[in-house]
């Protein structure tokens, strides 16, 4: 299995230490330089990122951040290559509207268009745009959004009355080619149905393996009831370099710059959830009682829970040497994860320090090959990996 690999654009800002957002989280005053989160500065990003063999970039949404639609139509011209993961509320737009929206967003970008569909897991977070309605019931929602949004793009006008929408003779001008990639991710006993149905990529939060493992069979028997193959993602923080100890003294001085004050306002908000990965997440460091050892906050070898200490959703990252970064991402694969949607602080340097570091090493392995040789010279791609594999060359 060839992997794929995703960067990640910081909509809410950038900055060299962890930064509350997302999630309900208002932006934290933690210390250290910001970044805003300019057209230049993210152009900046989504440049290197395709530069360095990144497939796409995801892009949040939420109060604290840019429209994720206008940011990334913005970089469109900016790059050639690159697809944007375009995170969005099924239930603040019309499903229809949507479809046009992707339809149109898919031929001006000439096919990079990938869609992440957010549910919701935070009551106050959905009130601020009018969404009232309970945790399974955004689910059900978004079951029938999806449907809708799919029949749009059939070519046929399409009929809908469920309990959420209802449409008559729904199109698009003009079917995307090919149709965006669905995205979606959920852990809760509503999210499943909806994933196994409508999904085509599920993603996770990086909890441990043996956890992933149980979530991925979980969405795999659904899906196969309803008679499809799912592909599976995850989405992690890293910190990676030439050695394991330099890469636990940036954890370490990441954790020295967030004040505790910092962190007992950020746990009691995420600690509010209705999101039931955003509670899974919660419990990885459930038990850190703020010893300043960032060690201490390592769930899993070079499995680090320390982001999840101010930031919401996503919560873990990868930490070691470059090797041991490869390894743990080959131990995930193994489970049938094939995408892996990566973030680090700042996220223009530590992009320059995974794709330098440690896809080098996964091309070595035969597991990864650039973007820019797929398609219609996969095989000749495949052949190179293989040549790397074997005489060493790739090796750091």
């Amino acid at each position: 299995m060839t992997l794929t690999f995703d960067w990640f654009l910081p909509t809410s800002g950038d900055g060299r230490t962890i930064v509350g957002r997302g999630h309900g989280l208002p932006l934290a005053g933690a210390s250290g330089a910001q970044r805003p989160p300019d057209i230049d500065y993210l152009a900046q990003i989504a440049r290197s990122a395709e530069q360095l063999g990144f497939a796409g970039v995801l892009t949040p949404t939420g109060t604290w951040c840019e429209d994720a639609w206008l940011t990334t139509a913005a970089l469109i011209a900016q790059t050639s290559r690159l697809k944007f993961l375009v995170a969005f509320r099924p239930g603040l737009i019309t499903p229809t509207l949507a479809a046009q929206m992707a339809a149109t967003y898919q031929r001006i970008s000439r096919g990079r268009l990938l869609l992440n569909v957010v549910t919701g897991g935070q009551a106050v977070e959905q009130a601020r745009f009018g969404d009232y309605l309970a945790h399974d019931e955004r689910y059900a929602r978004t079951a029938e959004f999806l449907a809708i949004v799919r029949g749009a793009w059939s070519g046929q006008p399409f009929d809908f009355d469920g309990k959420y929408y209802q449409v008559t003779g729904a199109m698009v001008r003009q079917p995307p080619e090919p149709a965006p990639g669905v995205y979606f991710g959920g852990s809760s006993a509503a999210a499943g149905p909806v994933a196994a149905k409508y999904v085509d990529t599920y993603l996770t939060w990086g909890e441990p393996p043996a956890q992933v493992a149980e979530k991925l069979a979980w969405i795999r028997g659904l899906a196969e009831a309803e008679g499809r193959d799912m592909r599976f993602g995850i989405r992690l923080h890293v910190i990676t370099r030439d050695t394991e100890e330099q890469a636990w003294a940036v954890a370490g001085a990441m954790l020295d710059q967030i004040a505790p004050e910092e962190v007992e306002n950020a746990q009691k908000i995420l600690g509010a959830t209705e999101s039931t990965g955003q509670d899974r997440m919660h419990a990885l460091h459930a038990g850190y009682r703020s010893s300043g050892v960032a060690s201490d906050l390592e769930i899993y070898p070079h499995l680090w829970a320390g982001v999840g200490l101010v930031r919401g959703g996503a919560g873990t990252a990868l930490v070691g040497s470059h090797e041991q970064v490869a390894d743990l991402i080959e131990e995930y694969a193994a489970l049938g994860i094939s995408e892996f949607i990566l973030s680090g602080y700042p996220h223009l340097e530590e992009a320059y320090w995974f794709g330098e570091g440690v896809l080098p090493e996964l091309r070595r392995r035969g597991v990864w090959v650039p973007p820019s040789t797929t398609g219609p010279t996969g095989a000749a791609a495949a052949d190179g990996a293989r040549e790397l594999q074997e005489s060493g060359s790739g090796r750091r």
